[in-house]
């Protein structure tokens, strides 16, 4: 089991035993120094904010869901349960400048020398 970029699995985030479903975002590295995944958890709480993108209707989850980049984290390989699915590459793209958002990340042609 490895979970690639891009995909939405079920994980175990410690929270009262319940698995949640999480967005991977870590790069993959079949030989990473630490058996850990960076992950974004999905709402289906919509609070209208720039952290949070909104994601198509997908028809492995039961209801409309968001992604909330705020809550970006890390946990242990193992902790991931099943894979529910991929998000497209259009979809990652949305979330990859997000995430530049809220870690206040300059893009190439922001850059300034």
């Amino acid at each position: 089991m490895n979970p690639y970029p891009g995909e939405i699995w079920l994980a175990d985030l410690g929270l009262t035993a319940r698995l949640r479903p999480v967005l991977v975002v870590s790069r993959y590295d079949p030989d990473p120094p630490r058996n850990l995944i960076i992950y974004i958890p999905l709402t289906t709480q919509y609070r209208e904010s720039q952290y949070e993108v909104a994601l198509p209707r997908l028809r492995f989850l039961n209801q409309q869901s968001y992604v909330n980049v705020q809550g970006l984290g890390s946990i242990e390989k193992i902790r991931f349960e099943r894979r529910l699915g991929k998000l497209s590459d259009y979809v990652m793209a949305e979330i990859k400048n997000t995430i530049r958002f809220v870690l206040d990340l300059e893009t190439d042609s922001t850059k300034t020398n």
